[in-house]
C-alpha cells in the first residue's frame, strides 16, 4: 500500500474506480506527474459524490 497522498495512492484509487488510462490522451496513469494524477482523482471523485447526491434525492 502506497503513503496517502503520494502518486501511487492516487493511481490505486483510480485503478479501483476504474481508470487505468487518461481519458483524453489515453496513456497509461503511471507516465504522468503527481499533480496531473490528483486532479483527475479529484475530478472523478467529485463527479462520482455529485452522482450519488442526486440518486439520494
Amino acid at each position: 500500500m502506497a503513503y496517502y497522498g503520494t502518486k501511487g495512492w492516487y493511481i490505486s484509487r483510480l485503478k479501483e474506480l476504474g481508470i487505468s488510462k487518461h481519458p483524453i490522451e489515453h496513456k497509461k496513469l503511471e507516465t504522468y506527474k503527481t499533480y496531473i494524477i490528483r486532479n483527475l482523482y479529484y475530478e472523478t471523485k467529485g463527479q462520482q459524490d455529485k452522482e450519488l447526491n442526486r440518486e439520494s434525492r
